[in-house]
């Protein structure tokens, strides 16, 4: 009884031991690692997993990986675009295993800022590619996180509310595939959709100190800036309209006061033609030629705006 429990004493003692031996490699660099060593520092990671840069920190291991021992492993050209400085530290946070492929990920930080990156290797525990995924201090006003399903798919996602409220995102779902590289494997977002509705004066930049200057609106979609030209009598405009049946109108030009409040615009071999009017701190513009290459088929530029008091309002979007 006494040798069977001296035994599994022993067995136990040595399973310890193996432990210890196995995980305790000195992961600074100072001396070659085993590749043993290295990728036992990197426990299985459960699939599916969501990484927010908010708690990037509380999913890596209190290990330590010197940048020397990671650049045995995987070139110095790559990890460069980790290191974020020489004296970033290096925490595992663990490994996804496939039939041909390995992949660790591995957070490096320096002072606050943490960068996560994975990086692939082969059943050689050859190097195969690497991808950034996501960084805890961007100041950008997002939310940016990963998400990691079982195939693995690494989605990288970035997500804010706006002024009125709305959810912007963008989603990238990345994959490692056979060319030793990561790809693109979809694409979801509405960001692009805001900005292409989204209305751009040309003219909003330059100067507007003459005595008609500035921007006239009725609101978002219907408005007139006006800017200075070289003289007090030419000024730049640019008009945007949208009415309720649809019918869109837009037009940038150089209009030229033909009196103290009155200006038109004509350009030599064109057709269109509109007259403006400056009265009551308002603006009423009349077409008088055919502007149909400029506007719809069933609208005309004939409105009247009154004046902002600030040319910040004309950057709206659509909705």
């Amino acid at each position: 009884m006494k040798s069977i429990q001296q035994l599994i004493t022993f067995i136990l003692i040595f399973i310890f031991l193996v432990g210890c031996q196995t995980h305790s490699g000195d992961l600074s660099g100072t001396k070659p690692v085993s590749s043993n060593d290295f990728f036992a520092a990197f426990p299985p990671i459960g699939l599916p997993i969501t990484i927010v840069d908010t708690n990037i920190n509380s999913f890596a291991d209190t290990t330590v990986i010197g940048i020397k021992a990671m650049s045995q492993f995987i070139p110095d050209s790559i990890l460069n675009h980790f290191h974020l400085n020489k004296k970033a530290i290096i925490h595992p946070v663990g490994s996804i295993q496939k039939l041909k492929e390995k992949y660790l990920l591995a957070n490096f930080s320096y002072k606050n800022n943490t960068i996560l990156g994975v990086f692939v290797f082969n059943e050689k525990n050859e190097f195969l590619a690497a991808k950034n995924l996501v960084q805890s201090k961007q100041n950008d006003g997002y939310v940016h996180s990963v998400y990691i399903n079982k195939e693995p798919t690494f989605l990288i996602s970035r997500e804010k509310y706006s002024a009125d409220k709305k959810l912007l995102y963008t989603r990238t779902g990345w994959v490692y595939n056979s060319g030793n590289a990561f790809m693109v494997a979809m694409n979801d977002g509405n960001e692009d959709e805001l900005k292409n509705n989204t209305i751009i004066n040309p003219i909003d930049t330059l100067p507007e100190k003459n005595k008609h200057s500035g921007n006239y609106a009725k609101n978002s979609k219907n408005f007139i800036a006006i800017r200075d030209g070289k003289t007090p009598k030419l000024y730049h405009f640019f008009i945007h309209f949208e009415n309720k049946d649809n019918c869109n109108g837009e037009l940038k030009g150089m209009m030229k006061m033909v009196g103290e409040d009155k200006a038109v615009y004509k350009e030599i071999g064109e057709p269109c033609s509109i007259e403006f009017t400056f009265k009551n701190n308002e603006i009423t513009f009349k077409e008088n030629g055919k502007c149909g290459n400029k506007r719809g088929i069933q609208c005309y530029f004939d409105d009247t705006y009154p004046k902002q008091k600030s040319h910040k309002i004309i950057k709206k979007k659509r909705t």
